[in-house]
């Protein structure tokens, strides 16, 4: 069983304060962008050191969110998910859901951008939209499942379910999703559905992931609490130190050079993207009378993507236009709000049980 931070360390401080934490990573985005900007360029190990080491390209985005996948393997309480061979049935639910709500959300969200007076019809805001909901299921869901009492074993399953399937689902739902968009987008899109499926999905996520899952099982109980110890504050740093790389190449520009329409449409099209997914997942729980537990695990699974996962893969695709990343950045605090009040209406049914 993986210990409890102790309820006055420096961790739980940072874990109970972590919106305020993300606000100051939003904030030194904006007011000190540069070595964010810095950070989100490819930069080359070994020459500059000198011992005539072989030129290694190094990528600070991708190395944060190994990080941060990895941890998340590390805390998976591997035996919580036995109880899921005698019940699948959320966890087979959640997993089709999610993989279908982009297929059913996205189109609709086209559409009424194409009724807008944008020249491209909307396609960067849809471009953004696809390379969130095509990511796993966010780990963080699993944090909200045990705030709200709810399912832990499934969002447990989830998580890693969608993740193990990533490298094949991602590339399909993207190339899917591709017809969606005019111009360049749709050609960078389809660039970008090889090179998740080709090698993002797989060494970005899923080993990562894998890996963290490996060393659980492999290490002795010691050993592993000593590596839990410093991998949870470094995880947590590192989520912070990516936001504020993600943010630092949209939110200093978007404020020097306001454009109140683009923040606009982003923050409306996350919100009704983020809107439905939460809502078809809480429809389907009740339509099949899933047990609530279990119905708030599958709300989660369908409404929460790995939005960092998205952000590295669309700085990776389109390093040329950060304005794409605003209604990335806009999902990820709203899909966080949305999960608050998941856990909020489980507390209340549970207090009047």
């Amino acid at each position: 069983m993986i210990r409890t931070p102790h309820a006055t360390s420096p961790l739980t401080l940072l874990r109970s304060h972590l919106g305020w934490a993300v606000g100051a990573a939003y904030l030194a985005a904006t007011t000190v962008p540069a070595p964010g900007l810095w950070m989100r360029h490819t930069h080359t190990l070994g020459a500059a050191w000198g011992l005539g080491l072989p030129e290694l390209p190094f990528r600070t985005p991708h190395f944060l969110l190994s990080l941060v996948l990895f941890t998340a393997g590390l805390q998976v309480p591997l035996h919580e998910l036995r109880a899921l061979l005698a019940r699948p049935t959320a966890l087979l639910t959640g997993l089709v859901l999610h993989l279908v709500a982009p297929l059913l959300i996205i189109p609709v969200v086209a559409f009424a951008l194409r009724q807008s007076p944008d020249t491209d019809g909307g396609s960067g805001l849809v471009a953004a939209m696809i390379l969130i909901v095509a990511m796993p299921v966010a780990a963080g869901a699993t944090v909200w499942t045990g705030k709200g009492d709810g399912d832990q074993p499934t969002t447990v399953g989830l998580v890693l379910a969608s993740t193990i399937v990533s490298p094949l689902t991602t590339p399909v739902t993207m190339t899917a999703l591709c017809p969606l968009l005019s111009g360049e987008y749709a050609g960078t899109l389809a660039g970008a559905a090889r090179s998740a499926g080709s090698g993002f999905a797989l060494t970005g996520v899923l080993l990562p992931c894998g890996a963290g899952i490996m060393c659980r099982l492999a290490l002795p109980r010691r050993l592993m609490d000593r590596l839990l110890d410093a991998a949870v504050p470094a995880a947590i740093l590192a989520s912070l130190l990516l936001t504020y790389i993600n943010a630092s190449g949209v939110l200093g520009p978007f404020l020097s050079h306001p454009e109140p329409v683009l923040f606009a449409a982003a923050l409306a099209v996350a919100a009704t993207v983020c809107g439905l997914s939460f809502t078809l997942g809480r429809t389907t729980a009740r339509v099949l009378r899933l047990e609530p537990p279990a119905g708030a695990s599958v709300t989660l699974a369908c409404g929460m993507n790995n939005s960092s996962a998205g952000a590295v893969l669309i700085t990776t695709a389109l390093p040329d236009r950060p304005h794409v990343l605003l209604p990335v950045l806009a999902y990820s605090l709203l899909q966080k709000v949305a999960a608050g009040r998941v856990v909020r209406a489980r507390r209340g049914r549970g207090a009047r049980a």
